[in-house]
């Protein structure tokens, strides 16, 4: 069933690298950080002693003063009961997952003894709440009573209650990691209860009524329930766990997945990505292929039609529709937990396939998303790690997220960074990430040293100090495929499997490997707009530092080389500097404002090395010669590279985007380029077909060399080369346009002829689909315009411009919502609205502070004389609203 196994994380040790930096900094939390911390809201929920220690905070923080740990039957009811941080617990779960592959990884006592006192704190919660005797089963365990297992059955909805199957997947996840990284026989014990709890719990229940439960938004998440009861079913053998791993299932995603129907339009996508994982591990303890059938047709569904260039998915963390990506960047692009899982699906997947594209994508992510989602600081309190990695204009990385499910998974997913870099079956070994790490193989005898400087450099060399006959499978992006190179004396090599290079020999102690992959600079479309583009160094998606919240354009085609990859940059450590713009790779963990998509917009028809003068017009369409040429990503051989030009120039010039003399230019211009490093100099002719003879049907390029130089001879219909220019025409805009590319006061938009060819007969302009004649357009209200412009001459003929102009002319709306926790504090919420530009932060201050927020609620001590709190919003355009005031009370008032 399994075709090839990853090594457990004691196996394989992180060498410097791009990755140890985000787990050095990670482990540091790890060491310091007080399990008294992560217990104290368990301690407290059983009236323990918390030992003085305050929880972690955001989420994962005390419940409301007056709150109780009330069953089903004693809570007080929706509207009556006191109920706050209605999630606690979840981030300890993750925090002692963390423990147990921080121990896994480095093997420091440190990590084995916290691990250990936190298994023991959390067996003497579950001891107290066994011996309240108010719960339904001894094996109960929560920082929270029963009460919400309760109303999630009677399908309460997400405000009353909290995702309480999701909070329990992530204290039994932890549990079974310390288990199985540490050998705690404790967590056994105390997992091993909680499944009983659970299988009590969900046999009361009917199929039809568990179905409604999961199809509760974010109320009936229940994370991956059935992969840790999976789990506990192997450590135990009882079979009620895999049976009761079978109510974890939503039915209607199932069956759609199995008959390749897509319904994940609309849909939470953490809420099903950790079911997924579970449904693999289903497969693998049953043998019920349509659990394999189902994740691998959704898989299908979600990359890459649904994900970002850095691997991310979903927008608020919601899925859209299908293939559409370009046409779904927002203000909350994409969760970082969505991300996390993703990645362990791809694992899974691999695994189970061997198919290269699940280790390609897996690449994608974890370099680029989840790498980069850690700042790149060290902290004594902090995940640091950002709950959203945002791809929309203007972007920036918000990190902390204490307490979230974002800082939960951020603090596993950076002690585990070496889990897939090796992959093993009989005889054989997979490389599928090059990340500088050492391998312990024991079943070799030996180990694996892979010494690189990836994804800096492209050269990779693998010491194998083993004996004996072996595939060694290295993976091959799919960006440098055909183009590597690999040094492997006395061995052979294949390409047997899709997207590998085989090295087989019988090998010995100290032989090497060496594998060069080219790091090309290169512009990938989105699916859905080729137009929108990522810039991406080898492996590496690069961000364009820039203040701006619009979006950037940029003119590539005269530093395309012949694959489409960009010439003309320069390195300065990490940042790269080309297209007049600097970038930093996703994966920096800096804080910089970045675009990670930029808009193709070449105004002239060039090539690396020559440059034609002449106007790259649009149609009604967007068609466009350079957009059409380059769309198709690049070209094996210059004679394909002809043949595309020669096609377009025909369609550019049928269509009246290219006069007779401006044809003969373009097709000069590309016979000129040096995209392919010629030998020789070459020039381009035309060599016009003259009615009369056999009907033309383009693609007729012909070589002729002479002595000195190469010659293109272009076969041209003779009525395209006596054709005259169109007019070339621009969008202008004037008013008060701001450091962030929107204009804050009404602007004017104006359609300009820059050259009127043979004489412009109709000039138009437009904000949407109604057309005026004239040059000018009203003021434009507040929103995204696409504004054109056409005009047509008196030979029919109609060109195209566009210009994209962001208004935004009204600051946001703040809200603030004090909520009373007693006599001593008071829990305040902030949000603001702004339904233009969004809102891009939001500041308060007292007497004493002056702090940025985010939206989550925080908490306020009151003080002996009452507080003015003050309040202020900022939208992306760079709109600031009035500040607005509250006043809290005095303590006791």
């Amino acid at each position: 069933m399994t075709l090839a196994r990853p090594f457990a994380l004691s196996d394989v040790t992180l060498n410097p690298g791009v990755q140890s930096r985000a787990q050095d900094q990670m482990l540091h939390l790890a060491r310091v950080y007080p399990v008294d911390r992560v217990l104290a809201v368990f301690r407290a929920n059983a009236g323990l002693d918390t030992k003085g220690a305050q929880p972690p905070g955001n989420w994962e923080d005390f419940g409301h003063p007056d709150e109780q740990p009330w069953s089903g039957a004693d809570y007080p009811g929706a509207g009556v009961a006191p109920t706050a941080s209605l999630l606690r617990g979840h981030y300890a779960g993750h925090f002692l997952s963390m423990l147990a592959l921080a121990h896994a990884s480095t093997g420091e006592a440190v990590f084995r003894e916290k691990t250990g006192e936190m298994v023991a704190g959390l067996a003497e919660v579950q001891r107290e709440l066994a011996a309240t005797g108010r719960f339904s089963h001894p094996g109960f365990l929560a920082a929270y009573g029963e009460w919400q297992f309760d109303r999630l059955e009677h399908l309460a909805p997400y405000g009353e209650i909290w995702a309480p199957w999701y909070t329990t997947h992530k204290i039994m996840a932890g549990l079974l990691d310390a288990h199985e990284h540490v050998g705690s026989q404790q967590a056994v014990e105390v997992v091993t209860s909680m499944g009983h709890w659970v299988v009590q719990r969900m046999a009361r229940l009917e199929r039809a009524q568990v179905q409604r439960m999961w199809s509760l938004y974010i109320a009936g998440e229940y994370g991956g329930m059935n992969e840790s009861l999976v789990a506990l079913y192997r450590v135990t053998g009882e079979k009620s766990f895999l049976e009761a791993a079978s109510a974890f299932e939503m039915d209607s995603l199932l069956d759609a997945a199995s008959s390749g129907a897509d319904v994940l339009d609309g849909m939470h996508a953490n809420q099903h990505l950790p079911m997924l994982a579970g449904h693999l591990a289903q497969y693998q303890a049953t043998g019920e292929k349509r659990y394999l059938e189902a994740v691998v047709n959704l898989w299908e569904q979600i990359v890459p039609g649904r994900t970002f260039a850095h691997g991310g998915t979903g927008e608020g963390e919601l899925w859209g529709p299908a293939g559409v990506v370009a046409g779904f960047v927002g203000r909350r692009n994409a969760e970082s937990c969505a991300a996390y899982n993703l990645l362990k699906i791809a694992k899974g997947l691999f695994g189970l396939t061997l198919d290269v594209r699940y280790a390609d994508y897996a690449e994608r992510a974890g370099l680029n998303h989840l790498v980069g989602a850690r700042a790149d600081v060290t902290s004594d309190v902090s995940p640091e790690v950002v709950y959203m990695y945002p791809v929309d204009a203007g972007a920036v990385r918000e990190y902390g997220n204490v307490g979230t499910c974002c800082g939960g998974t951020g603090l596993e997913t950076h002690v585990k960074h070496q889990e897939s870099v090796f992959f093993a079956a009989p005889g054989e070994l997979f490389v599928l990430q090059y990340v500088p790490s050492r391998l312990e193989w024991a079943d070799a005898g030996g180990s694996v040293t892979l010494d690189t400087r990836y994804p800096r450099e492209g050269q990779v060399t693998l010491t194998l100090e083993v004996s004996g006959r072996l595939d060694l499978h290295l993976r091959i992006p799919e960006w440098a495929r055909g183009r590597e190179r690999v040094v492997a004396p006395g061995a052979v090599i294949s390409r047997p499997r899709a997207g590998f290079v085989t090295v087989s020999r019988e090998f010995s102690p100290g032989d090497t490997v060496g594998l060069e992959l080219p790091l090309p600079l290169r512009l990938v479309p989105a699916p859905d707009d080729p137009s929108l583009v990522s810039l991406e160094l080898g492996p590496t998606v690069l961000l364009a530092r820039d203040d701006a919240t619009t979006t950037q354009t940029v003119a590539p085609a005269a530093l395309r080389r012949l694959d489409g990859s960009l010439d003309g940059f320069t390195r300065d450590g990490d940042l790269v500097t080309v297209l007049g713009r600097t970038f930093e790779p996703a994966w920096s963990g800096g804080d910089h404002r970045y675009h990670l998509y930029l808009r193709l917009a070449d105004e002239r028809i060039a090539f690396l090395g020559s440059d034609s003068g002449v106007p790259n017009r649009h149609d009604q369409h967007g068609w466009s010669f350079l957009g059409a040429l380059w769309g198709e990503g690049g070209y094996g051989s210059v004679e394909d590279f002809f043949s595309a030009v020669h096609r377009h120039v025909i369609t550019a010039a049928r269509t009246g985007l290219l006069s007779g003399a401006e044809l003969g230019a373009v097709l000069g211009a590309a016979a000129e380029s040096t995209l392919d490093d010629p030998v020789v100099r070459r020039r381009g002719t035309t060599d016009p077909h003259r009615p009369g003879g056999t009907p033309f049907e383009g693609g007729r390029v012909r070589r002729s060399e002479e002595p000195t130089e190469d010659v293109v001879v272009w076969e041209v219909p003779d009525d395209l080369l006596s054709g005259e220019a169109a007019p070339v025409i621009r969008v202008d805009v004037t008013g008060e346009r701001a450091p962030s590319g929107w204009y804050t006061s009404a602007p004017a938009c104006a359609a300009t002829v820059v050259s009127a060819g043979s004489g412009v007969t109709v000039l138009e302009i437009a904000d949407g689909d109604a057309w005026r004649t004239g040059i000018g357009l009203p003021a434009l209200d507040d929103g995204r315009h696409l504004v054109r412009a056409r005009a047509s001459d008196g030979l029919g003929r109609t060109v195209y411009a566009e210009r994209e102009v962001a208004v935004d002319t009204t600051p946001p709306v703040p809200r603030i919502r004090v909520r009373s926790l007693g006599s001593s504090s008071v829990e305040v919420t902030l949000d603001a609205v702004d339904e233009v530009s969004g809102v891009d932060r939001i500041q308060w201050r007292t007497a004493e502070t002056f702090w940025g927020v985010y939206q989550e609620p925080f908490t306020r001590a009151l003080h002996d004389r009452p507080q003015t709190l003050e309040v202020t919003a900022t939208d992306r355009a760079g709109n600031v609203s009035p500040v607005q005031t509250v006043e809290l009370p005095a303590i006791g008032a």
